[in-house]
């Protein structure tokens, strides 16, 4: 199992997981962390990725772990303050909404120079 916390942040590339076993595929990149033995820790500066965040550990034989949540300008508050993720199951890893569509607003100088549809009908 592994128990993800995630940290995050501003930037413009989602974050795609899946999980096999003891191995994480992060963006289509594959860590295998089966040579982590219970009790260990493993710094993340051992590992060559900007993803983690933090030491990795094996307790109780979970894998524990922080990545970077990268999130849009628009994401939710769920997105903003994320939960730990338990992962149990192999497969894609549900993650939070990286960011939510806004409407696109019409500037003010805009709004004000738009026709008036009572005026325009008087005029005719």
């Amino acid at each position: 199992m592994f128990k993800i916390t995630l940290c995050p942040r501003r930037f413009e590339q989602e974050l795609v997981l899946s999980r096999d076993g003891d191995r994480l595929n992060i963006n289509g990149e594959w860590f295998d962390f089966s040579p982590l033995l219970e009790g260990s820790t493993l710094p993340a500066s051992a590992i060559n990725s900007t993803s983690f965040f933090g030491d990795i550990e094996r307790i109780d034989g979970s894998i524990l772990l922080t990545l970077w949540l990268p999130h849009g300008p628009n994401a939710p508050e769920s997105t903003r303050y994320p939960e730990p993720i338990l992962v149990n199951e192999d497969g894609p890893v549900e993650l939070p909404i990286y960011d939510e569509p806004q409407e696109p607003e019409m500037p003010a100088e805009l709004e004000s120079a738009a026709p008036d549809e009572e005026a325009t009908d008087e005029q005719h």
